[in-house]
């Protein structure tokens, strides 16, 4: 209800809402009387002599006869407040015959009254006096759980609840709770299983029927399985049969076990003897038709009381779908049938043999949805033929295929009868409702049918042929879907003839008008059409015997089929607004008709009225023998008993929903029912509501009688109306009326009921134009070729306009439920959720101004003048247009505009619903900010109209042949300089140059020819008036720029503004928006000069054809963007000034192998630069460097794989796309690996080879063969020196030299390994000559690449990096800047390509990178601390110039010397290139820190070093502190090593196998050993022998005995710490733990002989030496190598050197240690 907030009014006064207002009958004369109440009432509900009342508060009064109470009211009007209920809060209330229910706030029931059959729920009594709880609980919960109810219905002798989950529930007697039994009365409620899993609105009880609305199933609902037979009788649901001139298809099943038995009836058993189905025939197509044995049809129930007896099973109903011959005969009344014995068969009548005519006068349907999830249904029948008008098959094979079918039906059932199936079994429906064609897939029944007639084709043959030769396509659809059109609803399904009263013509007329659709059929009925003839034209094997003159006629051009109804509503207000797609369900008894399906026949279970399912029913209600319901189109369908006119038409009784009888205009939105009259609640002419009444006339006076005859004919205004204000709602009940009415307070009751009139009249409007205009249009054949380009736009504004219609239809159910119950501003739709009403609005208007500016109102002239005629009437009247003499076009266009003229009405209503609250309320800034939404709309959609005609109107004066490449749907006119005040500067003088601006491009046209400058890549600038004196604009797009000059200053202004506008509009993607580019309303100054955009260029030599999608800067591709070529090549990457610049992405189609070349890395100028991979199609990948567009610098190429037919590896220097300076190639075919120059891809200069077989090569190579003076030695040490011609051939003079010191001196010529000629002399050392200088030696590498020579161009990538153009040259600040520059856009690609990856750690490393170690003067220690931390830093990451440099390093070494390069004559050169990778990186740093010393300078102590006291052992065996002298290797080995350490290491041992392995045969002999008898061997003094040692088995104790059996217990932790060199990489960190070893070996001995001690070498060696043999490091000789190659040379006289010199003695000593 109203808030405070209302002005002035504080609480409202009872005397000004919720008035209650009773009458009864319809005389001039009468006056209501008026319910005083306390407080206003919500609701009220009429029994048949008693109401009851539900008011704020909620508190629940009843008045009228009340027998049920102890002590009768002595004034009937008087209310009673029930008491019982003052506790709990009641929502909504309910009346039946002679009992009454309440619904309480928490979803619980109450009911009281009379109570004899069951109907109060209160198991006992027959009469319930106070309210009294009724549980309604869900059985198939356990425990069982209450369930939650909505609303009650009340009937005579029987109630109705809707639950929460939108179920119903039902108790009481009668076949009008629709539940599967026949005991009663039903105490307990129980739902209604044939309506679960449905959605159900709203229920109503009539006096012995009851009524359900429900929401059509939804898409989902629609694509489930449906069984083929049916769950009760086990019939087919769909059967076919082949007939020599016709095919009979029937989907429609009706079920015997639906109907209603009579008293002592019983119910047929399943397997007994079953009953033939009744085939009924329409009056309108040849049918094949029979009736069950006993009878032809069952006499009508007598409409004062329950039916009689049947005495038959009224059987199954097939109505089907014949085709019939192409020339009909002669009509013949069918030939009457014979029984046959054993059962029954079907006899085929000649017409309605029993029953009367009269009082039934409707067809019998058989509704083919009685079966939607689960329970038996109901379905009509018994109705016989009527005459016929086609020909019969003979009598003979009616009789066959009767009995084959009885057969048939009668085993299957007695099997399943003896199986133990359950008699009454709940199944699915066998014909769902059909969808939207255009939006879902048919459904499964659908299917099924199809496949009926696929299966059919071949059989039919020719017959099917000419069968659709003869009919014309919409007949076609109609057999197919003989709810199409008329044939498959209650009123025209197939099966009864008309009564005398009602023609065959009538019927079919009927047919088509109101049974139009099947059950739940979502879309409308020229979707159905299309959408049926679509499916049918397009199954297998049926048209391949179709005349060539039929397909030539369906395939026309033909508009696609539009929904005007959309299929599940507006998507966004599906939940927020009511539904629109309802169906009305009903059961019961249908002595009146008051079922609504064409009989009166009964209905044990809820069945669905077809004719109702495309009407949008919002409301149901039902007097006592006849039914209401209201459709959103204010529309008042009535059916049942119309024995007092009732009905408000004069059909009595009428078996189908009618419409009542009310002048056009009268938009009804409330109704009520009693037992003989309806009472209309109806919009008038002004906002206040009138009231219409039909039905039985009441005599005035103390005690109203009915006067006999005294009825309207018609619904009547009542005059009182409008002295009771404004009503909000009716009811009905007995002879009673009531009317709950408000009175206008402040305004606000007005405003709302005014808001929701306009809404219904704007339904009301729009349905009846997409009636009355668009159907009739959209049925015409020739629409789509006489729209032609334009048809798809007519299609969108068609469907836009359905959305609207749609919503507006929605929203007006919805207002009006407002109305009904709160009459509240909040929670309207239209404010909550304005969004979905102007999108709506919004998306409407651009359709129909993309219509009208492609000239689509003028196309549709010729369809209306097809349709409609000359004197298009119903145009002018829809359009409300005065003009007379208006062409279709301009009344079409007037047409489509006017529910945008609505968004008027929206916001005058709001703003006048905002002025009756107080400024500062909520609700008024509420309503005042809706008003503000739907105004600024309406003003800019005008704006959007005018545009449209103004752009329309251009295109009728623009030359014809650019119109058609120019004119596009999307495309506004801003302005256009035909009046020659812009022209082109330098322009010839006979040239003709036109401008045109439109909301996208601006089009530059002369002659013929024309050019379009999209707007999103066009730049405009003034020129200055000062330096020419003209008025110019400077116009910049991607491939042309070019000066227009305008006529004045003020012509320069507005094409400059308009220009600057329409581009930041078309840039922020409202370029349709195009008024706002006119009227300059709100926008930016200027537009952006860096934008996103795309472009296809047509002129550019290199871009031809391509199109960009990406950055631009004043024309140009700037920023991250994309090119697709024509040819299917495409770069994705950064573009600098137009050209490639920076990282990108390159593809390039190789069509010759159907794979693409791949690149991805850097690009200068357009050109690939920089470092990069290229993938070939080929299968080779190139990764290194380029320069312009070539391989350029160092990089590695990998060709093939090891599987293809020559895969190899090469890096090194490239130079112009050839291989050129010094790289390695691995052979992996050859098993060879050459290390040396190259030039023009060839091997040129000094080189070394190595294969996997152990050969060695050192020497020149020429042309790429081994060609000079060279050095070969083999694995076993055979040695040749000398000249060489070929890959390993010798030819020329040279020195062969045996392992065993033989010579061969002279020439040789032949291949090595394959015999060799020689001519020289041979040489036999001297075997008593012990001087060995004179025997000879090969010295190897003489003829190799120096160490310096390798890898430069990985260093001068470096130094360019750094700004420097050779090493050392450049300025030290550029480089940190060069340094800096790479890190952050590294950073950046990284972010912008997640692909990439990036580690935490990683981001954390570039983080701490950003900060430079600060220099200043002199290096400390401090300071050099810091730079090694920065540089292992650097040296960690690949974005940083360093880590690069050391990655590529780190690559080519081990490319270098793994695999085949691990040969062990190659350590020297292995252990040269660390040392030379030392000095460059050196230098390197150096550059970097300037004031770090050269190699070997000293950095000065710390001033404020503490010297402090140490003791002569400590002293004695302390080093130079590390970090003092500056050096390479102590600086860079600690970050290089580590990387190279697996190579580097393995040649050691390679090269140290033979030591290696004699030291180790010593080493496992000596260990053999026990403790102390070693250290006699090695001699140490008995002095050091340890005599106890630490034990790491507590239960022993701490310290052990040493015995002459302890094992490798002796100076244990002293090996340990010896043994941790193997996991050690630097020498520094090697010699640190040989430091250690010493240390912990004197702590030992300190500890044993408790005194000061110094060390002599003769006696340090044996212990140490003893140490060294426990330690077992298996490759000592690799170590000392190792330490003795790259120790730091100022460590080597020192305490470190002495100690390593001690190690090494160990090892030789160990080597050649005799064991006797």
């Amino acid at each position: 209800m109203m808030e405070s907030q209302r002005k002035n009014s504080g609480e409202d006064s009872p005397g000004e809402r919720g008035l209650l207002h009773l009458w009864k009958g319809y005389s001039c004369s009468l006056t209501p009387d008026r319910v005083l109440l306390p407080r206003p009432v919500l609701q009220v509900a009429l029994g048949t002599s008693h109401g009851v009342m539900l008011v704020e508060g909620g508190q629940v009064y009843s008045f009228g006869a009340l027998p049920w109470k102890q002590t009768q009211v002595s004034e009937p009007l008087e209310p009673v407040l029930e008491s019982t209920l003052s506790g709990q809060r009641v929502v909504s209330v309910a009346a039946g015959g002679r009992h009454s229910g309440a619904v309480t706030e928490d979803g619980g029931v109450h009911m009281w009254g009379e109570n004899s059959a069951g109907q109060c729920g209160v198991p006992g009594v027959s009469v319930v006096p106070n309210p009294t709880p009724v549980g309604v609980l869900d059985p198939d919960t356990c425990p069982p759980h209450s369930v939650r109810v909505l609303e009650l219905a009340c009937g005579e002798q029987h109630s109705l609840a809707l639950s929460a989950q939108h179920e119903v529930w039902a108790w009481g007697s009668g076949s009008q709770l629709g539940l599967l039994t026949t005991a009663f009365p039903v105490w307990k409620p129980q739902r209604v299983e044939h309506l679960a899993g449905r959605h159900v609105l709203q229920v109503a009880c009539g006096a012995t029927h009851s009524l359900a609305l429900v929401r059509c199933l939804g898409p989902l609902d629609l694509r489930r399985p449906f069984p083929d037979k049916c769950g009760q009788c086990n019939q087919q649901l769909y059967t076919m049969t082949d007939k020599e001139d016709h095919v009979i298809i029937s989907d429609s099943h009706y079920c015997p076990l639906g109907v209603e038995l009579g008293e002592g009836e019983a119910r047929p058993s399943l397997g007994g003897g079953s009953k033939a189905p009744c085939l009924l025939s329409s009056p309108s197509e040849p049918l094949l038709s029979s009736l069950s044995p006993a009878s032809a049809s069952a006499p009508p129930a007598s409409p004062a009381g329950p039916p009689e007896p049947s005495s038959k099973d009224p059987g199954l109903t097939h109505p089907e779908l014949v085709l019939p011959p192409p020339h009909p005969a002669k009509p013949q009344p069918p030939p009457p049938c014979s029984t046959a014995s054993g059962y029954s068969h079907p006899q085929v009548p000649q017409g309605r043999e029993t029953g009367n005519p009269q009082r039934d006068p409707q067809p019998s349907p058989a509704p083919s949805s009685a079966y939607v999830d689960g329970g038996q249904a109901a379905g009509g029948g018994g109705g016989g033929a009527g005459a016929k008008s086609s020909p019969y098959p003979d009598e003979k094979e009616v009789k066959d295929y009767l009995k084959r079918l009885s057969e048939q039906t009668l085993a299957e059932q007695t099997a399943k009868t003896l199986a133990g199936a359950p008699a009454l079994q709940p199944v699915p429906d066998p014909s769902p409702p059909e969808p939207d064609p255009g939006s879902h897939p048919p459904s499964t029944a659908g299917s099924t049918l199809n496949s009926l007639v696929v299966s059919c084709a071949s059989a039919v043959g020719e017959r099917v042929a000419s069968t659709y030769e003869a009919l014309s396509l919409k007949k076609m659809m109609n057999y197919y879907y003989p709810s199409v059109g008329g044939g498959g609803g209650p009123g025209g399904a197939p099966g009864g003839a008309g009564g005398p009263g009602e023609g065959g013509l009538d019927r079919v007329l009927l047919e088509e008008t109101m049974q139009g659709k099947k059950s739940s059929s979502l879309g409308d009925i020229r979707e159905e059409e299309a959408g049926g003839l679509r499916r049918r034209l397009s199954l297998p094997g049926l048209l391949s015997q179709v005349s060539p003159r039929l397909l030539r006629k369906s395939s026309r051009p033909r508009l696609q089929a539009t929904p005007l109804t959309p299929v599940g509503g507006v998507p966004e207000a599906r939940e927020l607004l009511p539904s629109l797609h309802t169906e009305v369900w009903s059961w019961g008894r249908g002595d009146q008709g008051q079922l609504g399906h064409g009989d009166t026949l009964p209905r044990l279970q809820p069945v669905c009225i077809k004719s109702l399912s495309s009407k949008e029913v919002v409301r149901v209600v039902s007097g006592a023998h006849h039914s209401v319901a209201l459709t959103a189109q204010s529309q008042v369908f009535t059916w049942g008993s119309n024995s007092s006119g009732q009905l408000g038409h004069m059909e009595s009784p009428s078996t189908i929903p009618r419409l009542a009888k009310l002048s056009e205009g009268i938009r009804v939105w409330d109704v009520g029912a009693g037992e003989q009259h309806t009472v209309l609640l109806a919009d008038g002419d002004c906002c206040q509501p009138i009231l219409y009444y039909s039905g039985l006339q009441v005599r005035e006076g103390p005690a109203p009688q009915d006067l006999p005859g005294a009825y309207t004919q018609q619904p009547v205004l009542l005059p009182f109306c409008m002295n009771l204000g404004y009503v909000s709602g009716v009811c009905a009940g007995g002879q009673t009326c009531v009317a709950l009415a408000d009175h206008n307070v402040m305004g606000f009751i007005a405003s709302f009921h005014e808001l929701a009139a306009a809404e219904r009249k704007l339904y009301c409007k729009l349905s009846s134009i997409k009636g009355q205009i668009l159907r009739p249009l959209l049925d015409l054949e020739s629409l789509g070729s006489a729209l032609g380009p334009c048809a798809g736009l007519f299609q969108m504004v068609v469907a836009r306009f359905s959305h609207l219609c749609h919503l507006s239809g929605q929203h007006a159910a919805a207002l009006t439920s407002t109305l009904r119950r709160g009459r509240e501003v909040r929670g309207l739709v239209l404010l909550d959720n304005s969004s979905i009403f102007l999108d709506s609005y919004r998306e409407y208007c651009c359709s129909v101004g993309n219509l009208q500016v492609m000239g689509g109102f003028q196309t549709l002239a010729k369809p209306c003048l097809d349709v409609f005629g000359k004197s298009p009437e119903v145009l002018q009247r829809l359009a409300e247009s005065s003009d007379e003499g208006a062409s279709p076009s301009d009344l079409l266009a007037a047409l489509f505009h006017l529910p945008l003229l609505h968004l008027q009405q929206y916001a005058r209503l709001l703003l006048k619903l905002a002025g009756c609250f107080e400024a500062t309320s909520e609700d008024h800034q509420q309503l005042q900010e809706g008003c503000s939404r739907f105004e600024v709309l309406a003003l800019h959609l005008k704006r959007k109209r005018k545009e449209a005609e103004y752009t329309c109107h251009f295109w009728k004066s623009f030359p014809g042949k650019m119109t058609d490449s120019l004119r596009k749907p999307h495309r506004r006119l801003i302005c256009e300089s035909s009046n020659k005040a812009l022209t082109l500067q330098n322009a010839g003088r006979f040239s003709v140059n036109w401008f045109i601006l439109f909301n996208d491009a601006l089009v530059h046209a002369q002659f013929s020819t024309h050019h379009v400058f999209p707007l999103a890549t066009l730049w405009v600038e003034p020129i200055p008036e000062e330096n020419t004196g003209q008025y110019g604009l400077k116009v910049i797009s991607p491939e042309e720029t070019f000066v227009l000059l305008a006529c004045s200053s003020m012509e320069k202004t507005k094409w400059l503004r308009s220009i600057k506008q329409a581009v930041d509009l078309a840039l922020s993607g409202s370029g349709q928006e195009a008024g706002a580019a006119a009227s300059g309303a709100g926008q930016r100054a200027e537009p952006p000069i860096s934008r996103t955009a795309s472009y296809t260029f047509y002129k550019d030599s290199r871009l031809k054809e391509a199109t960009y999608e990406g950055r631009w800067l004043a024309g140009k591709p700037n920023g991250r963007g994309v090119v697709k070529w024509s040819d299917g090549r495409i770069y994705t990457g950064t573009f600098k000034n137009g050209l490639e610049d920076g990282y990108g992405d390159y593809v390039v189609p190789n069509k010759a192998l159907n794979k693409s070349d791949h690149y991805q890395g850097h690009w200068k100028e357009g050109k690939m630069h920089g470092q990069g991979s290229y993938r070939y199609a080929t299968g080779e990948v190139y990764e290194g460097s380029f320069q312009d567009n070539m391989r350029h610098g160092h990089g590695m190429l990998r060709s093939g794989t090891l599987n293809s037919c020559c895969p190899s590896v090469f890096i090194g220097h490239w130079l112009q796309d050839r291989k050129c300076g010094y790289g390695v190639l691995d052979d992996i075919t050859r098993g060879e690996k050459h290390m040396g120059m190259w030039q023009d891809d060839q091997r040129q200069g000094t080189g070394v080879i190595v294969t996997q077989f152990g050969l060695y090569y050192e020497g020149a190579f020429c042309n790429n063969k081994m060609m000079g003076t060279g050095v070969l030695l083999s694995e076993d040490d055979t040695s040749y020196e000398g000249e060489f011609s070929e890959d390993w051939t010798l030819n020329g003079k040279g020195l062969l030299t045996m392992p065993n010191g033989d010579l061969f001196e002279g020439s040789f010529s032949g291949e090595w390994g394959s015999g060799l000629k020689v001519t020289g002399s041979y040489f036999k050392p001297n075997l008593y000559d012990t001087d060995k200088d004179k025997t000879h030696s090969v010295k190897l590498g003489r003829l190799v690449v120096c160490a310096e020579d390798k890898w430069r161009a990985v260093f001068e990538e470096c130094w360019s990096q750094l700004g420097c153009e050779a090493p050392g040259q450049g300025e030290h600040s550029q480089a940190w800047d060069r340094i800096a520059v790479a890190l952050t856009s590294s950073r950046r690609q990284h972010r912008d390509s997640p692909e990439l990856g990036l580690s935490r750690t990683h981001s954390k490393t570039l983080e701490s990178l950003e900060f430079i170690p600060q220099q200043t003067g002199p290096v400390t220690m401090e300071t050099y601390d810091s730079i090694r931390h920065y540089l292992i830093k650097a040296c960690d990451t690949p974005l940083h110039p360093l880590g690069r440099l050391l990655e590529a390093l780190v690559a080519v070494y081990r490319m270098t010397y793994v695999g085949v390069g691990a040969n062990r004559r190659l350590l020297p050169q292995a252990v040269s290139e660390v040392m030379s990778y030392l000095a460059r990186i050196f230098q390197l740093v150096r550059f970097l820190f300037p004031d770090l010393p050269e190699e070997g300078g000293l950095i000065p102590e710390p001033s404020s070093l503490d010297t402090k006291e140490t003791s002569s052992t400590s002293s004695q065996l302390e080093s130079p502190k590390p970090g003092r002298v500056v050096s390479s290797s102590a600086l860079l080995l600690p970050v290089l090593l580590p990387r190279l350490y697996p190579p580097l290491f393995t040649l050691y041992a390679l090269e140290k196998e033979r030591e290696d392995d004699a030291y180790w045969d010593c080493v496992i002999r000596l260990n053999k050993q026990p403790d102390l008898a070693l250290l006699a061997f090695l001699g140490v003094q008995q002095k050091f022998w340890p005599v106890s040692f630490s034990s790491s088995d507590p239960v022993l104790g701490d310290k052990q005995q040493v015995l002459s059996t302890t094992k490798d217990s002796c100076f244990a932790s002293a090996v340990e710490t010896l043994q941790q060199i193997s996991t050690t990489f630097t020498p520094s960190d090697k010699l640190q733990v040989i430091q250690m070893t010493f240390e912990d070996i004197t702590q030992e001995v300190l500890s044993l002989l408790k005194e000061d001690f110094l060390w002599s070498m003769d006696d340090l060696f044996p212990v140490f030496l003893y140490v060294v043999l426990r330690a077992r490091i298996r490759n000592l000789g690799s170590e000392v190598s190792l330490i003795e190659d790259l120790m730091d040379p100022c460590v080597q006289h020192g305490e470190h050197g002495i100690m390593f010199t001690t190690l090494k003695a160990c090892y030789y000593q160990i080597q050649h240690e005799k064991i006797s």
